[in-house]
Formats: C-alpha cells, sequence, structure tokens
C-alpha cells in the first residue's frame, strides 16, 4: 500500500540519535528557507528534533511529524526540556493526513529512505496538498555518485559480494548515562537497475564494558539522479522547481556538488 514507510529509528538507534545528532549547518539553512518562504511550517520527518526544537527555540510556528513514535518521543523530550511546546504528529509521509496547510515544508535527510518510489512520489503529492497555494517544498538529497567504492558497484565489473560483512568496530559514544552505544552498518543488497541498496544496522548497548543489548534492522534507500526528481516534482503539481548545491542559493553544479537541494512552489 502507498505510503507505508519502514524505518530504523526506533529503540537503540533512535536513543542514538536523540543524543549524537543534534547539529549541523542544515539547521540554519532550512531556518531560512522557513524565514524567507512563511510560516506556518512543518518539518516533515522530523525525527528527534534536531531541527525543530531550534525552529522552536527561534520562534518560529513549525509543526513535526515523523513515523517513529520512538523519534517523537524524544523530540517532545527534548522540547519540553527546553521549555518549548512542540506540536507533534505520527505519521508517514506518504500518508501524510493533517488539519493544516502550511506555507513551507521542508525534509531533511529522509527523502527516498525506507519505503518505494511509489510512497516517494505519493510523499510528495501529499506535500504538495498540505500546502496553501504558492508555498514552499524544499528537500536535500545525496547524489549517488560520488563515493568511489560504492559507485564503482554501478558497473559489472565492479559488482560487490554482498550483504558485506559487519565491520569489528563500529562508531561507539557515552551517552549522558556513562554506558555507550555503538552503530554498526553494512550493505545487504544493490540492484543498479531499480536504483535501490538495501542496508542493515546494527545497534549495540554496552554497560561497563559488557555488551547488554543488541538491535538490528534493515530498510531500503531509494537513489535518485536530479532528472528523476524533477519529473516527480512535476508531476505532483509543483512550479518554479530549483537546485541548488549544498547548503547555498546557489545553483547547482556538476562535478561539486554531491548534496542537493530541490525547492519548488506549489501550484
Amino acid at each position: 500500500m502507498a505510503g507505508e514507510r519502514v524505518t530504523w529509528h526506533h529503540g537503540l538507534v533512535a536513543r542514538w540519535w536523540a543524543q549524537f545528532n543534534r547539529d549541523g549547518d542544515d539547521i540554519s539553512y532550512f531556518q531560512r528557507v522557513i524565514e524567507r518562504s512563511g510560516e506556518p511550517a512543518l518539518d516533515l520527518a522530523c525525527g528527534s528534533g534536531r531541527l525543530l526544537v531550534p525552529f522552536l527555540r527561534a520562534g518560529l510556528d513549525v509543526d513535526g511529524c515523523d513515523v517513529s513514535e520512538d523519534m517523537l518521543a524524544h523530540c517532545a523530550a527534548l522540547a519540553e526540556s527546553g521549555g518549548l511546546d512542540a506540536r507533534l504528529e505520527r505519521q508517514s509521509m506518504g500518508a501524510l493526513d493533517l488539519p493544516r496547510r502550511y506555507k513551507t515544508v521542508v525534509i531533511c535527510g529522509s527523502f527516498g529512505i525506507g519505503g518505494t518510489r511509489a510512497d516517494d512520489r505519493e510523499a510528495l503529492r501529499r506535500g504538495h496538498r498540505h500546502l496553501e497555494p504558492g508555498g514552499t517544498l524544499a528537500f536535500d538529497l545525496y547524489l549517488p555518485n560520488f563515493e568511489k567504492r560504492s559507485w564503482g558497484a554501478w558497473l559489472p565489473e565492479g559488482r560487490p559480494s554482498l550483504p558485506t560483512a559487519w565491520p569489528e568496530h563500529g562508531d561507539r559514544k557515552q551517552c549522558a548515562d556513562g554506558t555507550e552505544l555503538e552503530l554498526k552498518k553494512r550493505v545487504l543488497e544493490f540492484d543498479p537497475l531499480d536504483q535501490v541498496v538495501r542496508r542493515e544496522l546494527r545497534a549495540e548497548h554496552w554497560v561497563d564494558g559488557e555488551l547488554v543489548a543488541t538491535e538490528e534492522s534493515a530498510l531500503s534507500i531509494n537513489l535518485y539522479f536530479k532528472s528523476e526528481v524533477l519529473l516527480m516534482l512535476e508531476a505532483s503539481g509543483f512550479e518554479e522547481i530549483r537546485v541548488t548545491g549544498g547548503l547555498s542559493d546557489r545553483d547547482a553544479q556538476p562535478y561539486y556538488d554531491e548534496r542537493v537541494v530541490f525547492t519548488a512552489t506549489a501550484g
């Protein structure tokens, strides 16, 4: 069914994101988008509030929506700790059905993750439906042709042996309570024809040097190039589409910009 979406942002992974994923230049970038395009705004796939809470702290009228109940709980707690009231809804991007309409909808780091291409097309249609006439949708995307090892897998002679093995060591960090969380990633499958990669994540919880819990989850990531996204936006009713490079207001440049931002107006 269109609109369904799977995410690995639950349990230990959600706790990791909430504790260690708090900053980034994209916060101020998307805040400027909202200030320029207008309020009210929606932070779609807001997660644990990395962008949403700073938006609220700046006094912006922004709602949050995410598919993960655990991430929303962390978001609510972070907002409450700062004396802020976060209006949150638990919905998937492709099943978005909110009572409010917005002047700006932003999606940061989440488009194409956890669903099918049909889900992504529906997400854009739903985003358009939730915008006021002339409202703005803005979302970022990492192009799939910048990492040498990954790009080589698109070639027959570079076809990898999958699934890859779990790394011996992952990204391990200390939590506020003194325990540690470690994340390990691997690739399960890659289909260059359908442009889909399936990854698996293992989250480990360590207490006093002893592994006390392990959680594993997998999801698909749809890989997109510029032209396909432009067609999807146009088919969803968007106009005045612009593709900028990095987190700037300049047009995206080939061979230079790995991360691009699509900004479009609801017709």
